[in-house]
């Protein structure tokens, strides 16, 4: 019997606050490949999930890399990057091909034909490019709900399909930054997708879910129905902008404004102070906890009401009974289980990865959901290829000379709400959700 070497699969989660790389291991007597080990570190030049200063970002890249070697014990040289994909926009198109004018089997090439005549319905714009191709459902004649029509019979196929197009300068960066840190990309994979994979049972996604990833710099949706995605989404706002709140309106600097939000709990019953030090350089500072948390609880309720119900607007909330499932950083906030569900008046579960099991301790929890989802899209994606489509590196990739960083933002001053208005603004956000579900 020949001896074989284990495979070896590496997903790189490129991130605002960290980059986190997860490697797995699969022998042939295995159909699920094992995670072995987990590197992080600190995200350098990346803000609001794009890349703003790139030698900053190779570095956070490097460091990751190395961290996860020095756990494994062997070079990491490839990997598949998951990224924020800010900006980026799910479409849904249609197509259709006859069969033939008597009944016949469903070819690989028909499958393939169909979904031409889907793409072929976009129109993508010179400045951005197509990174999944998602087939949702298919119909023979006219019956619809098919999930793989290969083998059926019929004269008429059709299809829905969901096309993820994003600007075609952020893919580009993100190939040029991790190249330049030594490491070949194999594949790209939207933040959203990745972190469901991650977070979400082969149960909810059939039943219907709604995954939602509240990261340091962006927060990720992607919405699940009989099992595929019918959209994925990337809202620009995440756990820094609490941080940088926190620090506006208390007068701290932003480390102690992150410690502070690791501190709070978001239930009144379990705070059991009214006033917190803080030390400043050797001076102690008061902090009114109720204040802090009622700065917390406003951003995100803006973000629920204005931003996730604007992405689920298109969709009844019967399509998912599983509910909301949550992973990412901010999920890690003391009560945020019980306040977002009193918030939407919905079902929410915090997520720690699938495979939390096979990670070790202090990197299986939910901040690392995307990065171990990862892998999971990888043997999905093997075992099915018309699954999870992915255009063509060499159609993504551009050399180091032609480089695009994404310029600068400028930040969006946070205002001090009164109390008084704090309590109209949200009634107004509780009568918007009643309204919207």
């Amino acid at each position: 019997m020949v001896y074989r070497e284990p495979e070896i699969l590496v997903g790189l989660d490129l991130g605002t606050t960290k980059t986190a790389v997860v490697v797995a291991e699969r022998d042939e007597n295995l159909r699920d490949p094992q995670i072995i080990g987990i590197g992080q570190a600190p995200s350098q030049g990346i803000r609001k999930g794009m890349i703003i200063n790139l030698e900053q970002a190779v570095d956070s890249v490097r460091a990751a890399v190395a961290d996860a070697e020095s756990m494994v014990g062997f070079d990491i040289n490839q990997a598949t990057i998951a990224f924020s994909g800010i900006d980026a926009t799910s479409i849904t198109s249609r197509g259709m091909i006859s069969l033939g004018r008597t009944p016949r089997q469903v070819t690989i090439q028909d499958v393939e034909r169909v979904i031409e005549a889907a793409q072929s319905e976009l129109a993508v714009p010179p400045n951005r490019c197509t990174l999944h191709t998602i087939p949702v459902k298919y119909s023979i004649d006219g019956n619809s709900g098919i999930d793989d029509p290969l083998g059926m019979t019929g004269i008429r196929l059709e299809i829905e399909l969901q096309t993820v197009i994003v600007p075609s300068s952020v893919v580009q960066n993100v190939i040029n930054c991790v190249e330049r840190a030594g490491i070949r990309v194999n594949g790209l994979v939207v933040k959203s997708l990745s972190s469901a994979m991650g977070s979400l049972t082969n149960e909810e996604t059939l039943a219907g879910a709604i995954s939602l990833s509240l990261g340091g710099g962006t927060t990720s949706i992607a919405l699940f129905v009989d099992g595929r995605p019918v959209k994925l989404s990337v809202i620009p706002i995440g756990g820094d902008h609490i941080t940088n709140d926190l620090a506006y309106v208390l007068k701290i600097p932003i480390s102690k404004a992150e410690e502070l939000k690791k501190q709070l709990s978001l239930d009144s019953d379990e705070i059991e102070y009214e006033d917190l030090e803080i030390d400043l350089r050797g001076k102690q500072k008061k902090v009114d906890v109720s204040e802090a948390v009622e700065v917390i609880k406003y951003r995100l309720e803006e973000l629920f009401a204005e931003y996730v119900s604007h992405q689920l607007s298109d969709f009844s909330v019967h399509m998912f009974p599983a509910g909301l499932v949550i992973s990412g950083g901010v999920a890690k906030t003391r009560a945020l289980e019980p306040f977002i569900s009193d918030l939407l008046g919905f079902p929410v579960r915090i997520a720690d990865p699938l495979d939390s099991f096979q990670m070790p301790p202090g990197r299986n929890d939910c901040q690392y959901n995307s990065a171990a989802g990862i892998i999971r899209y990888i043997t999905h994606k093997e075992r099915n290829p018309y699954r999870y489509m992915e255009t063509p590196l060499n159609m993504l990739r551009t050399g180091p000379s032609s480089v695009v960083v994404s310029p600068r933002k400028p930040k969006k001053e946070f205002v001090k709400p009164k109390k008084e208005s704090v309590k109209n603004f949200v009634s107004a956000i509780k009568r918007s959700i009643k309204e919207l579900f």
